[in-house]
């Protein structure tokens, strides 16, 4: 294997931390991490995105709440929602006197994409600190009250949710979750559709001591079934009715 150099390396010892010491994020580590994020690439170097900076204590609480009631978002130091957005664009072309079509699901596809790699940046960059970091995917949940909560207009969406602190020394001991063998994450040339002995193979270290098929139905019913997981999905499939 070839030797990790600094930037290698954090990207294997990252993982998600949820609880923090109480310590403040400097101001200066919170703007690099932000220039940092800015400096990700995006579709056409629009950046189609807008980055919230959540400072108001009763918003983190709320959000906290809303993202399946999650007390440790509304302790963590520095929260960031990364919204797609589609319509700043829109209202340049607007203010220019164009004629645009309204944002379709394909421009809020890129536009998440743009908000999700903006996000990865970052994550890295405040690694870089040894700050930890966790993503929120909850920040889709409840769209109605999200948007609501943080005056979202039309065509723009709360993507990504990140909280960000110093962890823990507990949290900095704790095992890295396994990833899947290579083998089954990189298909060459074209997909491949795995077959049982496969999935099987892919998934079973997750299982432990538990039988393949006892782990994968809890882990349906706690995950893919889940009433979150369906409300997640009712909630966005609304959203997207806007952009039809």
């Amino acid at each position: 294997m070839t030797e990790r150099n600094p930037i290698l390396q954090s990207l294997f010892d990252r993982k998600s931390v949820r609880v923090y010491e109480e310590k403040p994020i400097s101001a200066e580590m919170k703007q690099a991490i932000l220039e940092a994020a800015a400096q990700a690439p995006s579709a056409g170097c629009q950046q189609l995105y807008t980055i919230l900076d959540i400072t108001d204590p009763a918003l983190k609480e709320a959000l906290a709440e809303s993202c399946d009631h999650q007390p440790f978002i509304a302790k963590a130091p520095l929260v960031l929602v990364f919204c797609a957005d589609c319509k700043k664009w829109y209202d340049a072309y607007l203010e220019v006197g164009c004629t645009p079509r309204t944002p379709g699901v394909g421009d809020l596809m890129l536009a998440v994409t743009d908000a999700a790699i903006a996000a990865q940046n970052a994550v890295v960059a405040a690694e870089s600190f040894g700050i930890g970091s966790c993503y929120i995917g909850d920040i889709m949940e409840n769209c109605e009250t999200q948007r609501s909560l943080l005056h979202l207009p039309d065509y723009v969406f709360p993507a990504v949710m990140l909280v960000f602190g110093w962890p823990t020394q507990q949290q900095k001991d704790r095992v890295k979750p396994q990833r899947c063998a290579m083998e089954h994450i990189v298909h060459e040339n074209g997909y491949r559709t795995m077959d049982g002995a496969e999935l099987r193979d892919a998934f079973g270290y997750k299982a432990g001591n538990a039988p393949f098929e006892q782990w994968c139905t809890a882990f349906c019913n706690r995950k893919y079934n889940s009433d979150f997981s369906k409300e997640m999905t009712r909630s966005v499939e609304e959203y997207l009715s806007q952009f039809r």
